[in-house]
């Protein structure tokens, strides 16, 4: 079974893309027609100008924007160290979902994930 990573190396459709610390790899409502990879490095994801999560190497970010008809980042991702990131862009992504349906349930399972990460952290925060 490969990981969401190892399957974005593996059918990705551009290079490996380089960022140095503090560079914008998105904006929140800018057109996403890519999902990344986390290689080497982390990034921190902002919402509303705050960060709301850091994704670490073997993390995958930004498919949401390939699965919503109007292909909008809701969020903003910077890299917070040096990073190296492997691409797949929507038409990959759909293959890779149809000939490796594992990788399918690892986006789900990244989702569900991050989803209750941010639900644990919204709730401390309703809590003070």
């Amino acid at each position: 079974m490969l990981d969401p990573v190892e399957t974005v190396q593996v059918f990705k459709s551009q290079p490996e893309e380089t960022y140095p610390p503090g560079e914008v790899i998105f904006r929140e409502g800018d057109q996403g027609h890519l999902m990344y990879g986390v290689i080497e490095g982390e990034v921190e994801m902002f919402l509303d100008g705050r960060v709301i999560e850091t994704i670490h190497k073997g993390d995958i970010f930004g498919q949401g924007a390939l699965v919503h008809s109007d292909h909008l980042r809701t969020s903003t991702a910077v890299a917070k160290t040096q990073c190296v990131l492997a691409c797949l862009d929507r038409e990959h992504f759909l293959f890779a979902v149809q000939q490796t349906p594992m990788f399918a349930i690892e986006i789900m399972r990244s989702y569900s994930d991050r989803y209750r990460r941010l639900k644990r952290l919204v709730d401390c925060l309703g809590e003070t």
